[in-house]
């Protein structure tokens, strides 16, 4: 599998899980708190921060009606125009954020959600552009990323795999190289119920596209980040607020900080802790295996020129003696010396 270099990380096999924190629309459209959503990816470890970039009007119809998750945790007084309106960051906002990003060495990302979006973006800058799940099946959006020939990150919220596939097709059939896309698996509904989450699905995207593959987050929580990791997810994004309290339409189902940082702090133990594969006794075990293993000793007197036998000889700790492995080799010899109870055998 190919590795994707952003910045100075690399996403793919082998390589740390490049964590994203998702800020979202979680600003409420306040530049302030968007610089604090940063300073608190920076400051739990993430490397990027990701937001997302559109013009209201041009992603949403005045009688679009808002998701379902949107009426519980926004109301039904605002349209979904209305609502996103309010969560804007234009580009004044995006250079001021990339320039905070800089200072706090962290990556800016944003998903573009419009054509217009994808420009304003790469006039930016950006390396990487995050595909939404919504837009998975937008052939002029995903025709015009392709045609960026930048690094894509493509979540699959709500897709089949044949879904997946086409769009794979229209992105490098439009200049994008297969080996600079990650595929992320991903469900919608905010927040994922744990029985629609079917984190196998991950595993058949990376054996069905030959893709590096990762995971979008939307359950409550921080089980399935961990899991994942050990699965071999490369990237996994998740939502995160400074106060879940907070009046918007994601921040319920985000992590806050204190979360987010426990989080990325098991996602990096669970990658340590998978290690190379090989089984053989680790270093900071070595030093157990005389205290823990066993070896062949006397389990009552024996003298001289006695035959050893399965009623003369037991097993007991330390293993710094014949090893028990040689039990067989030891049975019916005789005995060239007198052995106490629980001597050594030599």
């Amino acid at each position: 599998m190919s590795t994707v270099k952003i910045a100075d990380k690399i996403i793919g096999e082998n390589h740390p899980v490049f964590i994203i924190a998702e800020a979202g629309v979680n600003h409420n459209g306040d530049i302030n708190l968007a610089r604090k959503l940063v300073d608190v990816a920076a400051e739990v470890g993430a490397d990027a921060v990701k937001f997302q970039t559109f013009k209201a009007e041009k992603i949403v119809t005045p009688t679009a009606p808002k998701a379902e998750y949107q009426k519980v945790t926004t109301g039904t007084n605002e349209s979904q125009l209305e609502m996103i309106k309010k969560l804007e960051l234009n580009m004044e906002a995006h250079k001021k954020l990339i320039n905070h990003c800089n200072r706090r060495g962290i990556l800016f990302l944003s998903s573009p959600f419009d054509l217009e979006s994808i420009d304003l973006l790469s006039e930016l800058g950006l390396e990487i552009f995050k595909i939404p799940s919504g837009e998975i099946t937008n052939l002029p959006y995903l025709k015009k990323i392709g045609c960026s020939k930048k690094k894509i990150i493509l979540s699959t919220g709500m897709s089949t795999l044949n879904e997946v596939k086409e769009a794979l097709d229209i992105l490098t059939q439009s200049g994008s190289l297969k080996e600079d896309i990650t595929v992320l698996h991903c469900n919608t509904e905010y927040p994922t119920p744990f029985k629609d989450v079917n984190l196998r699905a991950m595993l058949t995207l990376k054996k069905e596209l030959n893709v590096n593959v990762g995971y979008s987050d939307h359950t409550v929580g921080i089980e399935v980040p961990i899991a994942v990791t050990a699965l071999g997810a490369t990237v996994i994004e998740k939502h995160f607020t400074l106060d879940r309290n907070m009046e918007g339409p994601d921040h319920k189902a985000s992590l806050e900080p204190s979360e987010l940082k426990t989080m990325i702090d098991a996602i990096r133990n669970i990658e340590i802790s998978m290690g190379d594969g090989i089984k053989n006794p680790s270093k900071s075990e070595l030093k157990n295996m005389l205290a823990a293993r066993k070896s062949i000793v006397a389990a009552k007197p024996i003298k001289k020129g006695e035959v050893i036998s399965e009623h003369n000889l037991t097993v007991k700790r330390p293993g710094i003696g014949i090893s028990p492995m040689k039990w067989n080799e030891v049975i019916d010899r005789k005995t060239v010396r007198d052995f106490k109870k629980d001597e050594l055998i030599d």
